[in-house]
């Protein structure tokens, strides 16, 4: 089969499987052909909608074989800046 064949869900021996927990894209299952090369440590989704845009961010966890799970990082509180002290 060419690499052009399609885009069916087919996995191929060296293409990686990859599920996401967590956040908005939990469930959802991505197959990373292995000519893309290997799956990146850390994954950013942007939902850009009316209001401000929401970050998420996702860590691979590999699993034996060509498998990996990314995870929901959790989020970074920042304390509120007082705009009523000087600099």
């Amino acid at each position: 089969m060419s690499e052009d064949a399609g885009t069916g869900t087919d996995c191929g021996a060296d293409d990686a499987v990859l599920l996401f927990v967590g956040g908005p894209l939990d469930g959802r299952v991505e197959i990373r052909a292995a000519r893309h090369g290997e799956p990146l440590p850390t994954i950013t989704h942007v939902h850009l909608h009316d209001g401000p845009k929401v970050v998420h961010r996702y860590d691979l966890q590999e699993l034996p074989g060509q498998a990996g799970v990314y995870t929901l990082r959790p989020p970074v509180r920042r304390p509120a800046r007082d705009e009523s002290v000087a600099d």
